[in-house]
């Protein structure tokens, strides 16, 4: 079987961030298509949400508060997004993946025996972190394409009924194309998306021109004035705030697709700018006239231009869904890497990019989830209250996992680590109180998904640990074994022919040989222990693809083999098998005829305290979407013999 083992299995993307000229051209387009998305839509309800009637903790409408709140967000994307993100946290990768997991990824790496349980602890937290960020992809799509589409009703009042059967369609067809790759997706969408934030940009200049006095709430004494001048308004504004800077996490998930440098290129020059111009654009317009806080983003388009920018925010939100949707596939497979999601059969798209992925489960779970969402919400104002639970949560575990590996693997000064965790956990932790504040009003909705993704991930990866140690007692040494059946202690009966055997390495025997042995008291003249190893390039030459282990014995007929193949290759064992040299086999190998056989796993429920029954019947249930083996591996399925075995959690 292959080694699914979490440094086995971690590729390296080939850090495609450090790509220049017209190759780092066309990443920063396809990252703006792909991860810019999400917060690059977030001026079209930020601002209508800040200041909703039907709030349950409204902002009332004033001058005063108006300067405050737009400092407040541009302040926070700068602290959050700018600042814990893109110059921070991005710098935190694994082999060039981003993203929650990969923190976890080199937590473990980094620990200590006299930290062993502080890194039990933030691992949970992160795990936590990542299933709320699950929840984000959940929301993020229904929330943006409704709010898009619901811009036909300032068009149109009469299409309003037509909002949610038009969303519907839209993330239908948008989950539809996620196999075509995240590459091909941003080629379509990076030049959408440049038009969109050059159009966003031109409007908020268009607002500013006739309100230029908006533009000192960049001040930061705007910000601070607010929060604790009015704090008892400011600290509720902050539960629809944290809108503004949600898809911050996106950016930092999807870095292993595009490499950290396009996207900081893309969030400087282009995104960042966009977004604040159209920020104080609104604000210009409602300072103008207070009775645009129902839309005020559609209203600052031109009546002639509505229409068009209701079709190219639709379009803008469906890539807002883009950003999460192929977040949640790095997440995903970095979790199956290590051990907390079972083997899921993940699709690389790219031959450049090791981290463009599509995770076919994945992809069906979260339509069904954005579609449930949509028919149940029915309004983007209505998810608005559940959006920011998800989002802060997440980028308040990433701050404090940051500042963790930051002190313990490159050693960066006590005092540095203190005073940057002190400020940005402040401030993260200042945005959880205010959307805790929503809680009954749909901020539960994420805590629930996040905490159901959190028990299955935690649920697996203790079940994996039993059957692990169980079943490397059943196995039992390889070397062992062979010096067994040469010495004749292990009595068998020799048939002609060839078998070969699947296991995740040469360091314990598999349980399919050890029970023909056993039980039937038969081997194969030749034996073949075949272990597959995914390499971090995207296809292995022939010449390089095996190597062989006589296991102490030259001529007993077994032998083990190793075979390297490219992440972008399907791993085809019995082409693979092919490139065995007869000096090599010791002995031909009748490859046409040879019987290949898999060691199936069967679990039950066992009596042991080893878990709480609930969670044993979790464990099992999930093992039911691991990838199938004979498809995976490309086995003949006429001469493949599963031989199974049971163990008890």
């Amino acid at each position: 079987m292959a080694d699914n083992g979490p440094e086995a299995r971690q590729p390296t993307p080939g850090h495609p961030g450090r790509t220049t000229g017209l190759a780092g051209l066309a990443l920063t387009i396809g990252a703006l298509g792909v991860v810019f998305g999400d917060i690059g839509t977030s001026p079209i309800y930020t601002l209508q949400t800040v200041f909703n009637p039907e709030d349950p903790h409204p902002v009332p409408v004033s001058t005063e508060n108006l300067y405050g709140v737009v400092s407040l967000i541009f302040w926070s994307v700068v602290v959050i997004v700018l600042v814990t993100y893109v110059l921070l946290a991005m710098r935190a990768d694994n082999d060039g993946e981003g993203g929650i997991m990969a923190l976890i990824t080199l937590l473990r790496r980094s620990a200590s025996q006299r930290g062993r349980r502080t890194t039990v602890v933030l691992a949970a937290l992160g795990i936590f972190g990542a299933s709320l960020f699950f929840g984000d992809s959940m929301i993020t799509p229904a929330i943006s394409v409704l709010s898009a589409v619901e811009g036909l009703k300032v068009v149109e009042p009469s299409l309003a009924d037509a909002v949610v059967p038009i969303t519907a369609a839209i993330i239908v067809v948008l989950f539809l194309v996620q196999r075509r790759g995240t590459a091909a997706v941003g080629r379509v969408f990076g030049p959408v998306m440049i038009l969109w934030f050059t159009a966003i940009g031109a409007c908020g200049i268009s607002g500013i021109a006739d309100h230029p006095e908006i533009l000192k709430a960049l001040s930061p004494s705007y910000a601070l004035g607010f929060l604790f001048g009015h704090f008892d308004i400011a600290f509720f504004a902050l539960a629809a705030v944290v809108l503004a800077v949600t898809g911050a996490e996106a950016l930092y998930a999807d870095m292993g697709h595009f490499g950290r440098r396009p996207i900081t290129r893309g969030w400087l020059f282009l995104v960042f700018p966009a977004c604040t111009l159209s920020y104080l654009g609104q604000a210009a317009l409602i300072l103008d006239d207070p009775g645009n806080i129902s839309s005020p983003f559609f209203l600052l388009v031109p009546g002639w231009g509505r229409l068009p920018m209701v079709v190219l925010a639709t379009a803008a939100t469906v890539i807002a869904s883009q950003a999460v949707i192929t977040g949640a596939y790095s997440v995903a497979s970095q979790a199956a890497q290590l051990g907390y999601l079972p083997r899921l059969r993940i699709a690389h798209t790219s031959e450049s990019t090791i981290g463009q992925i599509y995770v076919p489960w994945i992809n069906w779970l979260l339509m069904v989830s954005v579609l449930t969402l949509v028919f149940a919400f029915r309004s983007s104002t209505a998810l608005a209250f559940a959006f920011g639970m998800a989002v802060t949560g997440t980028i308040t575990i990433t701050t404090l996992l940051f500042f963790y590996v930051a002190r313990a693997r490159w050693g960066t000064p006590k005092w540095l680590v203190a005073v940057g965790a002190t400020v940005l956990l402040f401030v993260d932790l200042l945005f959880v109180a205010a959307n805790a504040t929503k809680l009954f009003h749909g901020a539960w909705l994420p805590l629930l998904i996040g905490l159901t993704a959190f028990t299955v991930m935690t649920t697996w990866q203790r079940g994996r640990e039993l059957v692990t140690a169980q079943r490397e007692r059943h196995e039992g040494s390889l070397r062992q074994f062979v010096d067994q059946l040469h010495s004749g202690r292990v009595q068998a009966l020799k048939v002609p022919g060839t078998a070969v055997f699947l296991n995740r390495g040469k360091q314990t025997t598999p349980l399919a040989m050890r029970a023909n042995v056993e039980h039937n008291h038969v081997r194969h003249d030749q034996v073949v222990i075949l272990s597959i190893r995914t390499e971090t390039v995207p296809r292995v030459a022939a010449e390089q693809r095996i190597v062989v282990d006589d296991l102490g014995y030259a001529e007993d007929g077994i032998i083990h083999v190793t075979a390297r193949v490219g992440y972008m290759e399907t791993p085809d064992v019995p082409g693979t098998l092919a490139l065995l040299e007869p000096a090599d086999t010791e002995g031909e190998l009748q490859l046409d005829q040879a019987t290949y056989f898999l060691s199936k796993i069967e679990l039950r429920r066992g009596k042991e305290p080893t878990m709480a029954p609930w969670r044993k019947r979790l464990f099992v249930a999930t093992s039911y979407i691991t990838a199938d083996a004979a498809e995976y591996f490309g086995l003949p399925r006429d001469r493949t013999v599963i031989m199974g075995s049971h163990i008890e959690v």
